[in-house]
């Protein structure tokens, strides 16, 4: 056994000093040479560990300066690397990752509680098995650091301290013993090859917290050894730079997320502007610094992101899971549709024929994918189609397949539809593609591993599959050159990176967003089912050796020259407080007189001249009016001349959704069409049945109206209930109405009328329901139009008769073909106690008026009579037009009447 020597370095660092003085690495090189001379040990035959990859280049660059034979500069992972190919079976560490949780899942459901347990809850399941994984990944890394001769004693402590524990928790303990048996059962690891290891001296840099398996190696080797440390002591961490002679940490309190991006981009860009690069971004808030990435970009600054983000939010990840999500037999038509849509679409036909099937599906109401066969397509759709659903079939058929199997057909249909071509041409494609083993593919050995260690799955576990995959691989831009290179050699200005990885590089600058409870000083709250006590007996790195983690890269950022500091005062509606780090070092600078830098805002105020929206008044040539009218365009052009601008003149409406949750507009097309056969068939008899057959046969007809709609049981379950109460209500009224002496006479009567004073526009409709009074001359007609709304909106509405545009409307239809009296009423059909129906008294006269109003206000339109949004009332609040007329941009000083010039439509 050897002698470890350890030193410090020194942390005094002045924070406002030029960022030349801020390079630990000549020290530690300095330090390093000093000692091997003093050994008498030959440094090119030396091993330096340092922490992690990043350090390897400023390392690498100051024994360089030293001007003596260079020692190997190593991680423990690239030193393992360079002896020999990797031990285990891994294709990358995001699929193994992944396939463990597959795995795991397929373990969990051999047993008769883990199968009853994925049925009875099978997202707590997914999660118990995810659990399982990491605890195993833990244990896994944990015993990657023992010396192999050591390894068994130590699974032996892990079940021995599994099999003591007691109390409740017990299906946690179940899922560790799982874990533990699962991590013991893995190859042995690369890093195994590092004890075989006789190097002339080992040299470790610690930084962020020892490394236990470097410090096994040491104690393994007979080779001298020597760890320079880097870290603060824990019990007082800031003290080095609390006595520091420079300048404090800036601190900046900023007012939301918007005000701390802009205020981090500009202190970015103040430092860039002082030529101080590269500057380090801490990616401690991901959301939030994509925001000032954004910002930057926008500015033209050169950006390097150590983090990246995760595949699935990319295109590429998007396109396959489209795929997967579109290949489902219960696939929703919205979802095929965004998967063609994600395709690269190549002819023009093409893209018309995708347009023209997303119409038919609209206009249609289709909601399931498989239902799409049984529409009428034109030719170029139906091809579009037909290509697309053989692709589709192959994915299907078989439902059960291997893992390689399933990468095979998805690589194949990726092919066939041609976004495979687009994938290879895009960075993130190629790395979804690699992460997918789909190119470069499997190698045969780990196709045969694969086949035997995974079950067969189906599309739905093998999609689960692909989408935790896209979740824990990170996509990775190519960067601009060596980021944390110094001066102008570097390629990037700034360098996104995370906290831990930002200690001992050579930044000019560090700005910390997000530095604040929610995400700072967490690092001890990581769920984990291990527990405590096995952490404490196996040397893991537990709760309180994570938040130590955390408060030594916190103290190494603070040793960075030009440090800020920013945080939030809420998160959105939630007040955000302070971090406890950085409650920490406000107490150790006060202790000695000192506190932090007050922060100089370099963003420049600009003042914009005030330019008020105003509501506009479009008006329209003669040639563009519709030439026909219904009661709905009408009653948009007297809700708001704006939304008739928008409907009826360009032509704009909102596209129906494809989805299978059926609402109240569904319910009451179907309860229209079901009332309408009801009478027709009713109509056609001799007799007159009673109340019993007459509700019998509704609800009969109910479920062949429901069946034919193709609605899905479960999602019409509320409306078949409420269907179920109105049938005999219904029969009820009708029953009442025939003793009265009223006979239903037509329904879904579509009628047109083209008054003179109209000068060519027809007006045309379709009216529920005619009811008939008396017989002869002397018979009166009633116009009813069912709701299914608030009878109560209603009634209110019909207060003022002339503000009802429908019945008038209808009432002018029917009043043009015949001389009979004319009455109508809405006939309110949810009413919890029976059918109320609302009359539109005088409605003869009412249907005068309209017609003439209309002629008015088409005369007007004629003359060129502008169109202003009224922008009042509570046909604002629900507006398809709405965006389009600025309302909720409008200047306060413009909510005014329209002007005598404006066309405002008669009532």
């Amino acid at each position: 056994m050897n002698t470890i020597a350890r030193v410090a370095l020194d942390h005094a660092q002045a924070s406002g000093s030029p960022p030349a003085s801020f390079d630990p690495w000549r020290e530690i090189a300095s330090r390093s040479a000093e000692w091997v001379a003093a050994q008498s040990i030959v440094l090119r035959d030396a091993i330096v560990v340092v922490p992690f990859l990043e350090m390897l280049a400023p390392a690498r660059r100051a024994f360089a300066r030293l001007g003596v034979w260079m020692p190997r500069i190593e991680t423990t992972q690239t030193l393992a690397a360079g002896l020999g190919p990797p031990t285990g079976t891994g294709n990358d560490g995001g699929f193994d990752a992944a396939l463990d949780t597959l795995v795991a899942m397929q373990l969990l459901a051999r047993e008769s509680w883990g199968a009853d347990w994925s049925r009875r809850d099978p997202r707590g399941f997914e999660h118990g098995a995810r659990r399982i994984v990491a605890a195993a990944h833990e244990l896994g890394r944990a015993v990657a650091a023992v010396a192999p001769d050591d390894r068994s004693a130590w699974w032996d402590t892990a079940r021995s301290g599994l099999r003591s524990g007691g109390g409740p928790g017990g299906k946690e303990r179940v899922l560790t013993q799982i874990a533990l048996e699962w991590a013991a059962a893995a190859p042995v690891p690369a890093t195994d090859r590092l004890f075989a290891l006789h190097p002339s001296a080992w040299i470790a840099v610690e930084a962020g917290g020892g490394d236990p398996l470097v410090g096994r190696l040491m104690s393994a080797s007979v080779a001298p050894a020597l760890v320079i440390a880097t870290d603060v002591s824990l019990d007082d961490p800031f003290a080095a730079l609390a006595d520091a002679a420079g300048d404090a940490p800036a601190f900046v309190l900023c007012d939301g997320f918007e005000d701390q991006a802009t205020a981090a981009a500009a202190q970015v860009l103040d430092h860039l502007g002082r030529a101080e690069r590269p500057v380090a971004l801490i990616a401690q808030d991901r959301v939030l610094v994509r925001r000032i990435r954004a910002l930057l970009e926008r500015a033209g600054v050169r950006v390097g992101d150590e983090t990246g983000w995760k595949l699935s939010t990319t295109r590429a990840g998007s396109a396959v899971m489209a795929l997967l999500v579109a290949a489902r037999h219960t696939a929703s038509a919205d979802a095929y549709l965004d998967w063609l849509k994600s395709l690269p679409i190549g002819a023009s036909t093409h893209g018309s024929a995708l347009a023209a099937l997303e119409s038919s599906c609209r206009r249609s109401g289709t909601s399931r994918r498989d239902a799409i066969a049984t529409l009428a397509l034109d030719a170029g759709a139906s091809r579009l189609h037909g290509g697309a659903m053989a692709t589709l079939h192959a994915l299907e058929a078989p439902s059960r397949r291997s893992l390689p199997e399933w990468l095979d057909v998805v690589g194949a249909a990726l092919d066939r539809s041609g976004a495979l071509a687009r994938l290879r041409d895009d960075a993130a494609g190629r790395q979804a593609l690699a992460a997918l083993a789909i190119d470069p593919p499997l190698d045969v050995d780990r196709r045969r591993a694969l086949a035997g260690e995974v079950e067969v799955i189906t599309l739905a576990e093998f999609t689960r599959w692909v989408d935790d995959l896209f979740e824990r691989v990170a996509f990775r831009p190519a960067p601009g050159g060596d980021p944390a290179g110094e001066g102008a050699s570097s390629g990037v200005d700034v360098v996104i990176t995370p906290l831990a990885r930002a200690m001992l590089r050579p930044f000019a600058a560090l700005v910390f967003p997000g530095a604040d409870d929610h995400t700072l000083g967490r690092a001890d709250s990581i769920d984990s089912i291990l527990p405590r006590a096995l952490e404490d007996a196996l040397g893991l790195a537990g709760r309180s050796t994570r938040a130590d983690a955390e408060l030594f890269a916190f103290a190494q950022a603070l040793r960075l020259p030009r440090v800020t500091l920013l945080r939030s005062r809420g998160d959105a509606s939630e007040p955000v407080a302070e971090s406890r780090l950085v409650e920490r070092l406000r107490l150790a600078l006060a202790e000695r007189g000192r506190a932090l830098r007050p922060w100089r805002d370099p963003r420049v105020e600009r003042r914009i001249p005030a330019e008020p929206v105003r509501a506009g008044a479009p008006s329209i040539s003669a040639a563009l009016l519709p030439e026909r009218l219904s009661a709905s365009a009408y009653e948009a052009l007297r809700a708001c001349p704006y939304r008739f601008f928008a409907r009826s003149v360009l032509r704009l409406g909102e596209a129906d959704e494809l989805d299978d949750e059926v609402e109240k507009r569904d319910y009451g097309s179907w309860l229209h069409a079901v009332l309408h056969v009801f009478h027709l068939e009713r109509e056609a008899r001799t007799d007159r049945p009673g109340r019993v057959a007459d509700t019998s046969r509704l609800v009969e007809i109910g479920a062949a109206q429901l069946a034919e709609a193709g609605f899905d049981p479960a999602s019409f379950l509320p409306f078949d209930a409420s269907f179920a109460a109105f049938a005999p209500r219904y029969v009820d009224w009708l029953h009442e109405r025939e003793r009265e002496g009223w006979s239903w006479s037509a329904g879904e009567t579509e009628l047109a009328f083209a008054p003179a004073e109209l000068e060519g526009v027809e007006l045309f409709g379709r009216i529920d329901r005619i009811d008939r009074f008396g017989h002869g001359d002397g018979a009166v007609l009633e116009l009813i139009d069912y709701k299914t709304g608030s009878a109560a909106k209603l009634k209110s509405a019909m207060v003022e008769r002339f503000e009802d545009t429908q019945l008038a409307f209808y009432a002018a239809l029917v009043g043009s073909g015949t001389d009979q009296p004319l009455r109508a009423s809405y006939l309110a059909l949810d009413g919890s106690h029976g059918l109320e129906p609302i009359d539109h008294l005088d409605v003869a006269v009412s249907a005068q008026a309209l017609v003439a109003g209309a002629a008015r206000d088409l005369r007007r339109l004629r003359e060129g009579v502008g169109l202003p949004p009224l922008g009042a009332g509570s046909a604002c609040d629900y507006c398809e037009a709405r965006g389009l007329c600025r309302r909720d941009h409008w200047s306060a000083d413009d909510a005014r009447a329209p002007a005598a010039s404006d066309c405002v439509p008669s009532r």
